[in-house]
């Protein structure tokens, strides 16, 4: 059997990280959704994106028997079970969400809806499902997919030993991968897990609360404040205070100044000394912009910060409001608080935007690329040149 994690079209929610990644190659927890379906399968998966430009990129591998999994879906073991069980034309469904179908098709001929399939057999799931939907869904599980996974990851294995000179509460739960380095730091694991990957380090002075990851070759700078629910994924630099946030990866936030309830995506970085609100001063239910009905929606959530696509920047001193979107490629900078919703590719701030073109766009790119030992590659530009075109919509100023 062929596994293929497909995007369906609820996926579209979760832009602006989904404008340039299918939604199972999202960060939440320890590993990727990808990652967590790899592991509970045995075996490695291919994608089906729901925007064909990044099928190129994301492919996926087909033959005569199919079993499609929604990338949206979060794996444990009895799910897992469910969708080894399917028979060819049989599909697995939560409520109106297609979990899973088994196909001799090459692609999937439906959005989302399980009324759509017709022809199948179709299974009811009856277990709880967990799902990511809109982009604070990744900050708000991330504390217990970080659990779920130090289990999976750590179990019968054993850590590197803490060095002496840190100060560590529930050591137990604290775990150190091959590389990693921890020195003169306090670690407290009693509300959850503390997972050190592979050449990671955490230098002098940090203070960090479980449950918390830091990914392969990232590094907590002195003195940092890191509260739990947080994951940072690899090749990022993390310093200053941050709170229940996600960073994808390849990004940094390497000077103090306050992340809290955020996401922040690959090839990013915080200007020293930017913050963002994740509270109203009203303590209202916080909005945030979605893609899909090109308005504000109310989230549900008093405490919801940043969301910030990928290659998006942020001078020093940057002040963001509770609940804002930044899209792919913008470039924020300036005195006062920019608007809640800032397009992709935008250059400026509050004073004023104007376009970040795509030449001078990707010098920019490649130099910040090229520090990690990374290309910005055509397949890549081509990528980012289709969310270039796709979202001029949003760019009011053009217009003008």
């Amino acid at each position: 059997m062929n596994y293929i994690l497909f995007d369906d079209k609820l996926s579209e929610h979760l832009l602006p990280f989904t404008f340039t990644r299918p939604a199972s190659a999202i960060l939440v927890g320890i590993w990727t959704i990808t990652e967590k379906w790899e592991f509970q399968l045995g075996r490695s998966v291919s994608f089906l994106p729901y925007r064909a430009y990044l099928e190129n990129k994301f492919q996926a591998v087909t033959g005569t028997d199919n079993v499609f999994i929604n990338g949206r879906v979060l794996p444990d073991a009895a799910l897992t079970e469910a969708v080894k069980q399917l028979g060819i034309g049989e599909a697995l469904v939560f409520e109106s969400v297609v979990l899973a179908v088994r196909s001799k098709e090459m692609r999937l001929q439906f959005e989302s809806d399980a009324l759509q399939l017709l022809g199948y057999q179709l299974r009811l799931y009856e277990d709880v499902v967990r799902t990511i939907q809109y982009p604070y869904d990744i900050f708000r599980m991330t504390g217990e997919e970080i659990k779920r996974d130090f289990l999976a990851i750590t179990g019968g294995r054993k850590s590197l030993p803490l060095d002496a000179s840190n100060r560590v509460v529930n050591a137990q739960d604290i775990f150190l991968e091959e590389g990693a380095t921890l020195t003169n730091c306090i670690l407290n694991a009693s509300s959850g897990p503390i997972y050190i990957a592979k050449d990671a380090e955490v230098m002098d002075g940090a203070i960090i609360r479980g449950p918390f990851a830091l990914g392969e070759h990232s590094t907590v700078k002195m003195g940092a404040k890191i509260y739990g629910d947080t994951s940072i994924g690899p090749h990022c630099k993390v310093g200053g205070e941050v709170s229940n946030s996600v960073i994808l990866g390849y990004s940094n936030k390497g000077h103090d100044g306050f992340m809290g309830n955020s996401v922040i995506g690959h090839w990013c970085n915080w200007g020293a000394d930017t913050n963002n609100s994740n509270l109203k001063n009203n303590y209202e239910t916080v909005k945030l912009w979605d893609y899909v009905s090109g308005r504000f929606r109310l989230t549900g959530l008093q405490f919801c910060g940043l969301m910030m696509g990928d290659h998006s920047k942020c001078g020093i001193n940057t002040m963001f409001n509770t609940g804002t979107v930044i899209g792919v490629g913008a470039n924020i900078f300036g005195a006062g608080f920019p608007r809640n919703f800032l397009p992709s590719f935008t250059w400026g701030g509050a004073q004023g935007f104007e376009t970040f073109k795509l030449p001078k766009f990707y010098q920019t790119a490649e130099k910040v690329m090229e520090r990690r030992g990374i290309a910005l590659d055509e397949l890549e530009k081509q990528i980012l040149s289709t969310v270039y075109n796709e979202t001029a919509v949003y760019r009011n100023w053009e217009n003008q």
